[in-house]
């Protein structure tokens, strides 16, 4: 990025709050067969995070891609403004669709390997799961580094 993209770059993150909210496992697993692992557990510690989720995102935006969005309850649309984005959209133009707004970027791994240099606060909750998964946290998105291949 040239010295006119950083301030233009600058300028935009000064008048939006962009953040990420997401859990992961404790080797870092974020998904598997289209869904979070853990979907489904009742024990109290996931519930409380599926909670906290829906309370911190309440009256601000989600930006996420078709699938995720897809797996947001239906009640979740009444309180919060939740647009379908997909990772080839210019990230800049639909971050400024809402000035002024909280955006919080959920995911998947396409949109955050697009809108990692954006997001200013992670907020990464890591849940007691061991198991099984297709999709992993990758730790550049928290610093710029090289992403992992897809």
């Amino acid at each position: 990025m040239d010295g006119a993209g950083l301030i233009f770059l600058s300028e935009l993150l000064s008048m939006i709050d962009v953040r990420c909210i997401c859990a992961i496992g404790l080797r870092g697993q974020l998904g598997l067969n289209g869904q979070l692992p853990w979907e489904g557990n009742t024990d109290p510690l996931f519930v409380e995070d599926v909670t906290r989720f829906f309370a911190l995102t309440m009256g601000h935006v989600l930006i996420a891609g078709p699938k995720t969005v897809a797996s947001v309850p239906e009640f979740a649309f009444k309180d919060r403004t939740i647009d379908v984005i997909r990772s080839h959209e210019d990230p800049e133009a639909v971050l400024k669709r809402y000035p002024g707004r909280r955006i919080f970027v959920g995911g998947g791994i396409a949109v955050w390997n697009v809108y990692a240099k954006y997001i200013q606060n992670w907020d990464i909750t890591r849940l007691p799961y061991d198991g099984e998964a297709d999709r992993w946290f990758d730790p550049a998105w928290l610093v710029g580094g090289p992403l992992r291949a897809a």
